[in-house]
């Protein structure tokens, strides 16, 4: 199966399928006589494995890890489990901080919808945001 053909079958770019081969994680034989790419069976799971990694969050690095894992033979679910509940520890870390500051933006909707539109000055590019200030009343220049 060329690019355009496996990339079509798993509804992706070609150039998904490009990047994956450049990187070494699918590894496509060679046509000798025009010099295009195959994908055999083999390599067409192993870009299904790695789209599906992908979709779970998993970083490029992970999927070699795993996929060394495999090709050595051993079995990597071990290896997935851990990972992914490294994953699910960063993304419920990033929920809360996103929330925080869903928090603060909703705090600084109802703050500013009172307050006038002002001219920047030498000391101030926007009174809305100074005012609203992580720094809690402290000046920047106080030691």
């Amino acid at each position: 199966m060329k690019v355009s053909e496996l990339a079509k079958k798993l509804e992706v770019a070609p150039d998904t399928v490009r990047f994956y081969t450049r990187i070494g994680l699918i590894k496509p034989v060679i046509d000798e006589t025009n010099g295009y790419k195959h994908y055999d069976r083999k390599e067409q799971g192993r870009l299904r494995f790695i789209l599906s990694a992908r979709h779970l969050g998993f970083t490029v690095k992970d999927i070699k890890r795993i996929l060394q894992e495999s090709d050595q033979n051993k079995n990597s679910c071990p290896l997935v489990r851990k990972l992914i509940e490294e994953k699910l520890k960063e993304t419920e870390l990033q929920f809360k901080e996103a929330q925080a500051l869903r928090g603060r933006m909703q705090k600084a909707i109802e703050d500013w919808k009172d307050k006038p539109e002002q001219e920047p000055s030498s000391e101030m590019v926007c009174h809305l945001i100074e005012g609203f200030s992580f720094f809690h009343g402290k000046e920047l220049w106080d030691e």
